[in-house]
């Protein structure tokens, strides 16, 4: 489980969000939403460890991250509205060097990942001669090569077109019958189990 605990955020003069609580556990979706500028992106940034709350605490398993940093970023793959990746590669090469960096090497899986991504055929070109989509299932692709039980996604369907979301859609439904967490931000009605999904508002 993953959890916030009475969390306080400032922003300049602005308070974000005061006595914040929310939890996910194995197997759910909670789909962050609120008003641009409420603090969506600030709240993801501070339970993946990125940014501090002026106050509070961000548990998992019950123990604060920052006394077990490494074990819980390695549990952990988040994708922020930064797509992450590098332009001069192509999408093939940015896969490739985001799994040597995880000590994996599955070519087979590296080309089912291209493909259901939608990248077969572009797969060769580099990553500045695509589209921003294009560009954004590069990005997601990394979840579908990743070991990590917790996704944070910030706004993961941004420039996505309709065939992109509903594999993305498949994916999530996936992680979360492997008992896996995902958070996330966007304004979008996500077609999942609603069992699975919860929704969390945050005040404008």
């Amino acid at each position: 489980m993953l959890e916030a605990r009475d969390l306080n955020c400032s922003r300049g003069n602005q308070t974000l969000f005061t006595g914040l609580n929310c939890t996910a556990a194995g197997g759910e979706i909670l789909h962050v939403q609120g008003p641009n500028g409420c603090g969506k992106t600030t709240l993801l940034r501070i339970l993946c460890g990125i940014t501090l709350a002026d106050s509070g605490q961000v548990l998992w398993h019950g123990e604060d991250i920052r006394l077990n940093r490494t074990e819980f970023h390695s549990n952990l793959a988040y994708v922020g509205h930064s797509h992450g990746i590098k332009l001069e590669l192509s999408p093939r090469e940015n896969l490739q060097t985001w799994m040597d960096l995880s000590g994996r090497n599955d070519p087979a899986d590296l080309l089912r990942t291209l493909e259901r991504i939608g990248l077969s055929g572009v797969e060769n070109l580099t990553c500045n001669n695509l589209s921003a989509g294009q560009r954004r299932r590069v990005a997601l692709g990394r979840l579908y090569l990743t070991r990590a039980s917790v996704w944070i996604l910030d706004e993961p369907l941004s420039a996505i077109d309709r065939s992109g979301i509903a594999e993305f859609e498949s994916l999530l439904s996936r992680h979360a019958d492997n008992g896996g967490i995902t958070i996330l931000t966007g304004h979008e009605t996500l077609s999942v189990d609603t069992r699975t999904v919860t929704r969390f508002v945050l005040p404008a």
